[in-house]
């Protein structure tokens, strides 16, 4: 089997694992836990969104707690931004990285922006040129890249056009993305052997959701196909508000063990980590989608009684 040295994870959390929470988080709370998932190892964490609050309320606080976190130099604090207006807005809070959305799906991303996958296309092009221009690390999210949620399967040959379209812009990560964790693993190799047959120039990442309990396979499945960048979420929270059935992400914690029981490193304090997953359990009514939390409350149950 083949297994890399070492693999990137990039925490999600903060953004895509609150999103979606109905009832709002405090900017306080947000904070907090970005300030321990940096204590944590991990370089790289998307931190919130410069959406419009009307479709993404939980967000609405994204320069303020841009402002109130305790920054180290070290990490690359990744803003989602849906357009040029976000991205003004994201270089005011002195992000180090942007995110950006399109769906392969036309179907899906007219949900989510409102447009057709090409005029999105169209509308970051100036977005990427201008972060180019500032110095800013720019990643692309491919959304709906194996499922749509209202179109069905997602052809491949579809994927690789978007792939060829944005290494023609020259961003730095280009991520594909499992929306709705419908993806199985002989799709995700198939996909990403495809995707590294025509050496790429960007970073190539993954984002699974574990809606089907599948996150864990695709990511073996991915790193046998030769990705080493990974998404994730603390606890496994998540989804998408405009991806209806989409359950949470691949929890960190549990990406994170299961990469240093393969003896692959990731440079993260696992019980730091654990650590985290307490922090976020009190933000959410819903129940965490992650694995060890059940294992350590039965564990810590059992030797009580």
């Amino acid at each position: 089997m083949y297994l890399p040295k070492k693999v990137e994870i990039v925490e999600v959390g903060p953004r895509d694992g609150l999103q979606n929470e109905s009832r709002f988080i405090s900017t306080e709370h947000k904070v907090e836990l970005i300030n321990a998932l940096s204590e944590t190892g991990i370089t790289r964490i998307e931190a919130t969104s410069f959406v419009h609050p009307v479709h993404v309320p939980q967000m609405k606080d994204a320069k303020e707690v841009l402002e109130k976190i305790t920054r180290k130099t070290d990490i690359q604090y990744i803003a989602l931004i849906p357009n040029q207006k976000g991205y003004d807005r994201a270089i005011q809070s002195n992000v180090n990285a942007v995110a950006l959305v399109v769906g392969a799906s036309n179907t899906f991303n007219k949900k989510n922006v409102r447009m057709s996958r090409e005029e999105s296309m169209s509308q970051l092009e100036s977005v990427i040129y201008r972060a180019k221009e500032d110095g800013i690390f720019i990643r692309f999210d491919i959304a709906t890249s194996f499922w749509c949620p209202f179109e069905g399967k997602v052809a491949v040959n579809e994927v690789m056009k978007m792939i060829e379209q944005v290494e023609k812009l020259d961003v730095d990560e280009i991520v594909v993305c499992d929306t709705i964790g419908r993806a199985n693993p002989q799709q995700v190799y198939e996909l990403f052997s495809n995707i590294f047959e025509k050496s790429p120039k960007a970073k190539i990442g993954a984002h699974f959701h574990d809606t089907y309990g599948l996150a864990q396979a695709n990511t073996l499945a991915a790193l046998q196909a030769g990705v080493t960048v990974f998404d994730s979420s603390i606890g496994g929270l998540g989804g998408c508000p405009f991806a209806p059935g989409a359950a949470g992400n691949t929890a960190t914690e549990d990406l994170v063990m299961m990469m240093h029981e393969m003896g692959i490193e990731t440079g993260i304090d696992f019980d730091k980590i654990l650590d985290c997953v307490e922090l976020v359990k009190p933000l959410t009514e819903r129940q965490l989608t992650g694995h060890l939390h059940k294992i350590q409350r039965n564990t810590t149950a059992t030797t009580q009684n």
